[in-house]
């Protein structure tokens, strides 16, 4: 099963080796890995795609995470209802007759075209696993050069319902 876990930790060099080694320890195989500073400069936040065989051993996981001194949280979201992003760097082969019509299937992704050569394009698209995955395979049949990704991101989503909020406006 496919699981998404999160850790806040501390901004210091060798946090990311020591806990991607518990995951190796555990024989986890590690689908994506997005690392970023926080609000706060001090710390950053990890988000894993993770397959496990078992809930048991991904709860043993998140105690050993929970253990080290540089983790500061640690949260499966899996079963949450969570906001996830992934970008890709989608570099294709092109001509000038087909780059019209590479645009046409790049727009409803909202990918944006970030690099023109004289033979290749290089589109760009931010979105969840499936949408990522269906402009490759569009873009496929025109020859992939390179494809640069990276793992999903994650947050929580809000919790207040959209009735509950109270809006204010300046006239």
């Amino acid at each position: 099963m496919k699981r998404t876990i999160t850790a806040t930790v501390n901004n210091s060099s060798g946090v990311l080796n020591r806990i991607t080694g518990l995951f190796a320890r555990r024989q986890f195989n590690i689908e994506s890995i997005t690392v970023g500073v926080t609000e706060n400069p001090e710390t950053s936040r990890m988000t894993f795609v993770v397959n496990v065989d078992s809930q048991r051993g991904l709860d043993q996981v998140v105690k050993q995470l929970n253990k080290q001194i540089d983790v500061l949280k640690v949260r499966d979201i899996s079963d949450e209802t969570i906001v996830a992003r992934e970008l890709a760097l989608i570099k294709i082969m092109s001509t000038p007759q087909n780059r019209s019509e590479i645009e046409t299937l790049a727009r409803p992704f909202r990918a944006s075209i970030v690099d023109v050569g004289p033979d290749s394009m290089t589109i760009q698209v931010t979105g969840d696993h499936q949408k990522v995955e269906a402009l490759i395979d569009l873009l496929r049949p025109y020859g992939l050069r390179e494809l640069a990704r990276t793992g999903a991101t994650a947050l929580k989503r809000s919790t207040k319902k959209q009735s509950d909020v109270q809006y204010s406006f300046i006239q």
